[in-house]
């Protein structure tokens, strides 16, 4: 297997089966739904390695299969043998990767030949939260670890479950970088009055009404903010999506900077956003929140599923399918950006290009990816 390269933050973590110390065939998926410390040390018998280990035995309360896991990583068969690594269930697992093939997935095994140790950190939906190499002396390492598993949101416990939307809220898509400097291009661009789609004549067409919306929208044009976009999309909430809904999102729609301002009485009543020909090839709709907290009201409500408000942290996403009825709550106080593109599948791209011919403007390309 080649070797690869560290997983970025925000994608998916890589699936895999291996042999453990209690098991001879552990499918890693079955863990999710809690927070993951899978540390790749390469072997016991290397001394930094040895004192991370015996380190890490401090936080072993923490480890409790309910809320946080730990899975170390060995690639030295003498670990075994010898009984260098012991599980301690629940909650501290190794796994004995003596090919490195789940090594060269998560990049331990380097294209050079080297072992390159290093610790992730991943979120309930095996998503990468932390990549933390390991980089000179194994206290800065555990220091390092011990201030990003304090910032993990905790677990919410249990609960009865009644009317949910059949939605996906996923967290740390943009980072708050990303975020601002949309927000800041959309405040040097400037947003123009934003209507919503109808058939009118036989034509998907554009039209506006203070009644049902009442937002103010900026394409991005700049080439190095839409790329970023788009890559975040693609490998940060289409496996996703594929994952929950077996839908292979592969062409994305527009790149729109969306403001609902108070004072305009920003809102948008509740619609569906596939119901023209122009629109019939929309798949799933990204609501992604660029300033969640300096805002009141603005949450997505489904009718159709109850009453639930639904929103998501700066640089989150709320994801759902273009079929279900939604609308933007008025915001109450300040403004609430948003960046707002539709995904399709190849289905829906022919159908697209179908449908052109009733479309008022031709739209421009779709971004495939």
């Amino acid at each position: 297997m080649k070797p690869g390269a560290f997983i970025g933050l925000g994608e998916p973590a890589p699936w895999f089966t291996c042999r453990t110390l209690n098991k001879d065939r552990f499918v890693f998926d079955t863990v999710a739904g809690r927070y993951i410390v899978l540390c790749f040390f390469g072997s016991a018998a290397e001394p930094g390695s040895a004192r991370l280990l015996r380190r890490l035995a401090k936080l072993r309360p923490r480890f409790d299969d309910q809320s946080l896991s730990f899975f170390g990583v060995s690639v030295d068969p003498a670990d075994e043998r010898q009984q260098r690594v012991a599980s301690s269930l629940p909650g501290v697992r190794y796994f004995l990767d003596f090919e490195r093939k789940v090594s060269a997935l998560y990049g331990g095994w380097q294209e050079s030949g080297d072992y390159q140790r290093v610790t992730y950190v991943l979120d309930p939906l095996l998503r990468v939260a932390a990549v933390l190499p390991f980089q000179g002396e194994e206290e800065a390492h555990m220091t390092a670890l011990l201030a990003v598993l304090q910032r993990l949101p905790p677990i919410a416990p249990a609960y009865p479950a009644s009317g949910e939307a059949p939605v996906l809220v996923l967290p740390r898509v943009f980072e708050p970088a990303l975020c601002q400097a949309l927000i800041d291009y959309y405040g040097t661009q400037g947003g123009t009055a934003s209507g919503f789609m109808q058939e009118v004549d036989g034509k998907t067409v554009q039209v506006f009404g203070r009644d049902h919306k009442v937002r103010r929208d900026c394409t991005l044009e700049e080439p190095l903010l839409r790329a970023a976009c788009q890559r975040r999309i693609q490998e940060r909430v289409v496996p996703l999506l594929q994952r929950a809904f077996q839908f292979k999102a592969s062409c994305m729609e527009r790149y729109l900077i969306g403001c609902y301002d108070a004072q305009e009485g920003g809102h948008f009543r509740a619609h569906r956003d596939n119901t023209t020909k122009g629109t019939a090839h929309r798949g799933f709709a990204v609501s992604l929140f660029l300033n969640s907290g300096e805002y009141e009201g603005g949450y997505l409500r489904f009718p159709e599923f109850g009453s639930g408000l639904y929103a998501a942290p700066t640089g989150g996403v709320v994801v759902f399918s273009c079929g279900l009825l939604h609308e933007a709550t008025p915001v109450t106080a300040g403004r609430r950006y948003m960046f707002l593109p539709f995904l399709y599948d190849e289905a829906g791209r022919r159908v697209r290009e179908e449908n052109l011919v009733f479309l008022e403007d031709t739209p421009p390309p779709a971004v495939t990816g």
